[in-house]
């Protein structure tokens, strides 16, 4: 998302006055501010001095020749954007399609096995074998001491290191993973691992029939996951909480979209414990939610009110939630409890039709800790009789009130009764309403049989990002003596697709280094994207980066992708704003984008092309003597006499040995050249081909251009050409020593724009607003000038190679002000000199103490200047250097600014505020509460008792760091950064203006300079500090709370299409079971001991749970 520049002020008639006045009056010591008509002659120079270097060192003319003289070698082919688009968007069908008949045999497999099973009430833990995959884990306590592993009869597998899954595996056996917080030995449990066990053999004949698949999971409503090949669980250092139930692959199979309103009771006798109970129950709801799904909460006592800024319902996407998240924490009990208020606040919710929602299952989620009124006029007015709004409710923390009422509103309403009485039961009981919402899906029969794919996601099981293709798997037996269907979902069936596999099927270099192909789906979120980079894994969350947050939005793209979300072909030609690589710049484009749905999915796929990527060169090296001639030249031997090579770390060869290190990958991919040849099966002929050629068209310019000149007359540290081949050669050698850039040019910021810009690209080595420089004589400073060469093959446009020099700093700031001065190449340093008795004009040599000259490129950033003090500067942003001379070069709008927000930063973690949370622990029942028999009977009792076994078993109370979703701990967290950039405006390119400061008023002029990207400026040196400005925002911050704002934000929701089928209602549904509240009875014998452990705890101040869920 970008935000516009802010306005700039118009200079008044008096300024420019004052101006003219100054500018032709000369002041007291004899000398005045350089006219109009001396500042052009200067630009002049400067532009024919760096057009003149260009010219000799750059090479680009002799370049076309070679190209020209090498024309025999290479193809001129073109890129025809609606033939690619379909290609790929057929071969992504093509190997979805695969996994999708994989996914339906498991499915019907499983909905087979489970009706041929018999129940056994009486089955053992020894009866079943299984492969825990947590029996291999170790868990490491936070202190170092390893902690004692559960007993476990799992099986003992021998595993071998697997290159497509990254670990090592088992394919001879499936894995179970249970959740932490169920008991394995459960009959539930042992009943589910006894029928799933035949998925094995399923899962074996799957991978048979495509080798390709990765994983193969089953997802049980239970909480089971078996999934296929076995791998032992990753290791957490701390408890494990993932459930495979509150994966967003499973949430998303499980139901179909959801309007949900939340109401949370906070009257006065809602305090301590229950409150923050409720907290943390409303997070861990809000958890259930994708981005198919809408919500709202509110709080209520006598009346109801949302409890965050949004005013109607929201799409529960991650930066919602977290606003909610954040809200709920501020709820203050008091008062008295007014259901009436809650309810009808939450019906009129529901039926507001003028927003955006999903229109499909209809939710009332309260959180009480009890109260006496039905409400039933409210049901009455609002819900029935057609009851098309499900009401959950649930009683929070330990009271001795009435449930009836509670039980009676779930069940008058579709809806179903939970009882929160302790932190122990929250997951569980605010995850089974998906249960009831399965039912019509179970019920439609293979009508709701519709593979789903899922938002892009982090693998928990390290295969990075991916999709995964679900099918709900349905309970197909009878209830026992009704003859009536069943209405239960067993789980959901995955199999997964690694964003990575989808990748391999779309072309890269072929459509250049700016031309790249991207998918999204019905959200408008990015499934491909070259921008798609999160810095951080969370397996808790979907990877959800919108497409006009990935690139700068502007009217044409919100079109575009309206027009893809809505599943329509389409082509235009836009001009459009782009981030360069390293996000300091921003460039004005000419893109062509074309799309088309990827059918049988919920996709679509796009290309961005610029106009110079219509044709691309594929090089024809049949001439096998040729291209060992070629190759010599990227042997090191050579490297004295022809230059540095750098070769881009592409995949050249399956057998290929990837490094970041380029010296040890060049020295890979020659020991691979000896044994195999270009033209090998096993190679990408193209990249290969193309490399080769690239490395006798650079070599042939070395020989044609940079051997017969001498760089230091010309005060040049290298030259140097880069091509799409991935050939970039530097010399003379010893500069490589000093290269910075990526030796993959297609990831290399100075030629991606030297691409996109005419002319030649100044780029100064990149400085933080904290750099303060070194000696200049220990540490040689250069500045890459680039252009790109431009062929035009037969009526053909194409940009294969950039070109360029590396300017020596300290020497060319000396010749920046001599060519900067009224010297002329007869003068002598110093010999025009101005005094009190003549009158003649400064310049920015002789009088660098009074007058500031410098040269600043597009983004803002220096690029050299007359004042020694400034070098160790160079590459800052200006404001930095120059606050009050850079505001005034953006208030004359010489810049303008775009903001825009990076979603998929990380940043440290910031100190939490204890505003609504408590200590971190378990509830501990007060002394009234042990000496109270009520209590000991309550289902209190044993959800404590079994959170000490869960704490017992890992010798760990959990700790005061927030637990990740992955259990590992968190030092660091995502984050939203805001980035601002600044770029040339369309104004003139030449201006006067002065800096009205009173007596410390500045005059400045500033010049574009033709064919190039720089800015030149000459300004009075400030002579007082009245003049100071307030530095312009350029360096990237981790944004504000609540920026952007969220508030707004919903207001004007993107566009977006929810799932096209909806399952919340079928006539023939069971809603007498609708809830319960807990049966278990403890013995005395463990209650006791259960109390005295508590009070051990207390005693022994052991960190106790918080309610906040961020």
């Amino acid at each position: 998302m970008a935000m516009p520049a802010q306005p700039r002020r118009a200079a008044p008639l008096g300024r420019l006055l004052l101006l003219l006045l100054l500018l032709a009056a000369p002041a007291a010591h004899g000398y005045s501010f350089p006219q109009h008509y001396t500042m052009q002659y200067w630009t002049r120079r400067l532009e024919q001095e760096i057009d003149g270097v260009m010219r000799l060192f750059g090479g680009v003319q002799q370049l076309r020749g070679i190209y020209s003289d090498n024309r025999n070698l290479f193809e001129v082919k073109e890129n025809v954007p609606k033939k690619l688009v379909e290609k790929v968007s057929g071969d992504i069908e093509s190997l979805l399609a695969k996994k999708v008949r994989a996914l339906k045999r498991l499915a019907d497999a499983a909905e087979k096995f489970q009706k041929a099973h018999r129940w056994q009430d009486n089955i053992r833990e020894e009866d079943i074998e299984y492969y825990d995959s947590k029996a291999d884990t170790e868990y490491d306590d936070p202190e170092g001491e390893e902690i004692e592993r559960e007993k476990s009869n799992s099986l003992k597998l021998e595993f071998t290191e697997d290159v497509n899954f990254k670990t090592k595996v088992n394919y001879s056996y499936a894995a179970v993973q249970i959740p932490t917080d169920i008991y394995k030995g459960s009959t539930v449990i042992l009943n589910e691992l006894n029928w799933t066990e035949a998925l094995e053999d399923v899962f074996i004949e799957n991978r048979k029939e495509d080798p390709s698949l990765l994983w193969q999971v089953f997802g049980s409503a239970t909480g089971v996951t078996r999934y296929y090949p076995a791998t032992p669980w990753r290791a957490p250092n701390k408890i494990d909480l993932y459930d495979v139930r509150r994966r967003p692959w499973y949430i998303q199979g499980a139901s179909s979209p959801k309007d949900m309103v939340i109401i949370v009771d906070v009257s006065g006798s809602v305090s301590g414990l229950t409150l923050k109970l409720m907290k943390t129950s409303v997070c861990e709801m809000l958890d259930t939610l994708s981005d198919d799904d809408y919500v709202n909460v509110a709080s209520f006592n006598e009346k109801a009110k949302p409890v965050s800024c949004f005013k109607h319902l929201v799409q529960a996407n991650i930066r919602n939630k977290k606003v909610f998240k954040e809200d709920v924490q501020e709820m203050v009990a008091k008062g008295t409890t007014d259901y009436k208020a809650g309810f009808e606040y939450a019906f009129d919710q529901l039926q507001n039709s003028n927003i955006t929602r999903a229109n499909c299952n209809k939710m009332i989620m309260m959180f009480t800790d009890g109260g006496e009124d039905r409400v039933q006029d409210v049901f009455e007015k609002y819900n029935w009789p057609n009851k098309t709004v499900r009401v959950f409710t649930f009683s929070v923390g330990q009271h001795n009130y009435d449930v009836t009422p509670l039980q009676w509103m779930a069940c008058a309403n579709k809806g179903y009764y939970f009882e929160i009485p302790s932190i122990g039961a929250i997951r569980i009981n605010t995850q089974e309403y998906l249960d009831v919402l399965g039912r019509p899906m179970v019920l439609a029969g293979n009508k709701a049989k519709q593979v789903q794919w899922t938002n892009v996601y982090q693998d928990a099981l390290g295969l990075g990002l991916m999709v995964t293709g679900t099918l709900p798997v349905f309970n197909l037996t009878e209830d026992g003596g009704s003859n009536r269907k069943n209405q239960l979902i067993l789980g959901v069936m995955g199999i997964d697709v690694a964003l990575n596999d989808i990748k391999k099927l779309t072309p890269r270099y072929n459509l250049g280094a700016n031309g790249y192909i991207f998918a999204i789906d019905l959200n408008g979120y990015v499934l491909l994207h070259p921008n798609l980079q999160p810095q951080i894994i969370n397996f808790r969350e979907p990877v959800t980066l919108d497409f006009l947050d990935a690139e700068l939005e502007d009217e044409n793209k919100e079109e575009i992708r309206r027009s893809m979300i809505d599943g329509s072909e389409g082509q235009r030609v836009i001009k459009t704003l782009i981030k360069s690589l390293d996000e300091r710049y921003i460039d004005e484009v000419i893109r062509t984008y074309t799309w088309a749905p990827i059918k049988s999915t919920n996709y679509s796929l796009g290309l961005a092309l610029p106009p110079y990527s219509t044709y691309y060169i594929r090089a024809n090296l049949s001439d096998q003597i040729l291209q060992v001639k070629y190759f010599e030249f990227l042997l090191p031997n050579s490297f004295e006499s022809e230059g540095h090579v750098f070769i881009a770390p592409r995949e050249y060869c399956k057998d290929l040995d990837l490094s970041d290190n380029n010296t040890e990958f060049l020295e890979n991919f020659i020991a691979l050249m000896e044994k195999v040849t270009p033209d090998s099966k096993q190679c990408d002929n193209f990249l290969l081909h193309n490399l080769i050629l690239d490395t006798g068209i650079t070599q042939q310019l070395v020989e044609r251009v940079w051997k017969d000149q001498d760089l230091n007359t010309y005060s040049l540290l290298a030259v140097f050409a880069a091509t799409d081949g991935g050939i970039t050669r530097v010399f003379p050698n010893k500069a490589a020593d000093d290269w910075e850039e990526d030796p993959e040019p297609f990831n290399a910021s100075f030629y991606r724009r030297s691409l996109d810009n005419r002319g030649y690209i100044f780029k100064p080595p990149f400085r933080d607003p904290s750099y303060r420089g070194l000696e200049l004589e220990n540490n040689t400073i250069g500045i890459l000038v680039s252009t790109a060469v431009e062929l035009s093959i037969g009526g053909r446009t194409l940009k294969p190679a950039v070109v360029g020099v590396k300017l020596d700093l300290e020497a060319w700031a000396e010749k920046f002000k001599v060519l900067a001065s009224n010297r002329t190449d007869q003068d002598q340093l110093r010999t025009r000199r101005c005094d009190p008795s003549t009158s003649c004009e400064m310049d920015c040599e002789a009088n660098n103490k009074d007058l500031i000259c410098v040269l600043i490129d597009d983004g803002g950033f220096l690029v050299l200047s007359n004042q020694e003090d400034h070098w160790y500067q160079v590459g800052k942003f200006f404001s930095e250097v120059d606050a009050n001379l850079m505001s005034a070069l953006y208030n004359n709008s010489f810049f303008a600014r775009k903001e825009s927000y990076n979603f998929q930063s990380v940043c440290a973690p910031e100190a939490q505020s204890n505003t609504g949370a408590a200590p971190r622990g378990v509830f501990v029942p007060t002394m009234a509460d042990f000496l109270n028999l009520a209590w000991w009977t309550s289902a209190a009792a044993w959800s404590l008792f079994q959170q000490l076994l869960y704490s017992l078993t890992y010798s760990i109370w959990i700790q005061t760091e927030d637990v990740t979703a992955d259990s590992m701990e968190s030092r660091e967290t995502s984050c939203i950064m805001k980035q601002t950039q600044y770029y040339f405006s369309t104004v003139n390119a030449t201006y006067n203006a002065i800096i009205d400061c009173g007596n410390c008023s500045r005059l400045f002029h500033a010049q574009r300079l033709a064919n190039t990207n720089l800015l030149f400026v000459v300004a009075d040196k400030p002579m007082c500090s009245q003049c100071e400005s307030t530095k312009l925002p350029q360096a990237e911050i981790r944004a504000p709370p609540r920026d952007p704002n969220q508030c707004e934000l919903v207001d004007k929701p993107r566009y977006r299409k929810g799932p096209h089928i909806c399952f919340d209602y079928d006539a023939a549904e069971d809603t007498s079971d609708c809830g319960r509240g807990a049966s278990f009875k403890p013995s005395l014998s463990i209650l006791l001991s259960l109390q005295l452990l508590l009070l051990y705890l207390t005693a022994s101040r052991q960190p106790l749970f918080s309610a906040s869920c961020l």
